[in-house]
């Protein structure tokens, strides 16, 4: 907990000295503003840096890269948006720090979207977009990014541990069921449980490939093929990691019947086995995979915001069964001045059964639920300070509950 404070303390320091700052920042945003010929050709360089600490106990059930019960994560994101005449879009985002995940390793620097998308007709009706992005899949992933995000930390979904490996071929329910535990690892191979373990989806799920999408009326749509399924890790998102032998398919539909809701509908194929090593004789990759559905929604009136999303996914594993998990997450946010915002978030994972072997069945795993609090204060138009609370029953590890704590100064350019 003293970590955190301190760190706390440090970044109430650099927001004053980002206050007097701020005049700076919009003359720099207007400079990295490049337009040219006749204003058809427009291009604007955006950013933002993230100052992460989190204290939190070990083993851990979500996407953190490290052993240790504490941590600081600094990231430097940068966004281009490029405009091409009326029809062609450019983006990109690149990133700096030690890792997709929050992580101890060293600093890297990465692309982890880029893309080119084409509307021939001005009413939105159709896209085409090829290259690196975000899935289309649910509605978390449209404000995924610091500034839009109540919280520091993804809803579960998105970074829960399930008791599968991506890298190894499960061969058993005794095998599945030893690989919710903590240390969990496969005789002969050097494949260990912080390691090898996926999620439903992984984050944003940068994945590569293309993607058509448009509006009509009141009704929207998304439709993508990528390389990868979505609890693929960070590593195969590029092209030239993981090729097309085995693609994934999603889609998302969509519908808002007036300016306060909207509801979505998504579901998404692909294989969620990235190694063929472990397989036996015979056995194909494409026989591993993960299916999806999800519902999501979103509410907005007055100062209230309301979203949530719920998944159901199975993941077929040749000689045991289909391995099958209920996520989902509530999330309310509340604008109490024009400062300051409050968030709270409830979410749980419910595991199916497995075959015993002797005509019984078993749960996959220990049901988990959590509950995220999260105050906000933005102290200018680019600077935000988010602290956050979790508190969480079951998942990995002996113990029946863990606690987590953290704090994130977003300064956005």
């Amino acid at each position: 907990m003293k970590p955190v404070l301190a760190i706390c303390c440090g970044l109430l320091a650099v927001v004053m000295t980002a206050r007097e700052a701020d005049e700076a920042i919009d003359q720099l945003d207007a400079a990295l503003t490049w337009t040219g010929r006749g204003d058809t050709v427009r291009a604007h360089v955006s950013g933002l840096l993230d100052l992460e600490t989190y204290q939190l106990q070990q083993p851990t059930s979500n996407l953190f890269r490290t052993d240790a019960d504490s941590l600081l994560n600094p990231r430097l994101t940068l966004f281009l948006d490029a405009q091409v005449g009326s029809s062609v879009y450019v983006f990109a985002q690149s990133r700096v720090d030690h890792g997709f995940d929050p992580g101890a390793g060293s600093t890297r620097i990465r692309m982890d979207e880029y893309a080119i998308r084409c509307t021939p007709r001005p009413d939105g009706v159709f896209n085409l977009q090829v290259g690196k992005f975000a899935t289309v899949v649910g509605n978390w992933v449209t404000r995924h990014h610091s500034w839009n995000n109540p919280f520091i930390t993804a809803p579960m979904p998105y970074e829960n541990l399930l008791g599968l490996f991506d890298k190894v071929a499960g061969d058993s329910t005794a095998t599945l069921l030893r690989w919710t535990l903590p240390g969990s690892r496969v005789p002969g191979h050097d494949y260990y449980l912080a390691k090898s373990r996926v999620p439903i989806v992984w984050g944003p799920s940068y994945t590569s490939g293309a993607a058509v999408s448009g509006v009509v009326g009141q009704a929207d749509y998304a439709f993508e093929a990528k390389n990868a399924s979505l609890s693929s890790r960070p590593a195969g998102w590029d092209m030239a990691q993981t090729q097309w032998q085995h693609p994934t398919y999603s889609g998302r539909l969509g519908y808002r019947p007036d300016e306060s809701w909207y509801f979505g509908f998504s579901a998404s194929t692909g294989t969620y086995l990235s190694a063929a090593a472990t397989l036996g004789p015979g056995d194909d990759r494409a026989e591993y995979r993960e299916t999806v559905w999800a519902q999501d929604l979103g509410f907005a009136w007055h100062h209230f915001q309301f979203w949530a999303e719920a998944y159901e996914a199975s993941y077929t594993v040749p000689g045991v069964g289909d391995a099958k998990t209920v996520s989902y997450y509530l999330e309310a946010k509340y604008k109490f001045t024009p400062q300051f915002s409050g968030a709270v978030r409830w979410n749980q994972q419910i595991n199916g059964d497995l075959p015993d072997g002797n005509g019984g069945r078993v749960q996959w795993g220990r049901d988990t639920w959590r509950i995220d609090v999260a105050p906000n204060y933005r102290f200018t138009s680019h600077t935000e300070l988010k602290l956050q609370y979790s508190f969480q029953s079951g998942g990995i590890g002996p113990r029946n509950y863990s606690h987590l704590t953290a704090a994130q100064f977003v300064l956005r350019f």
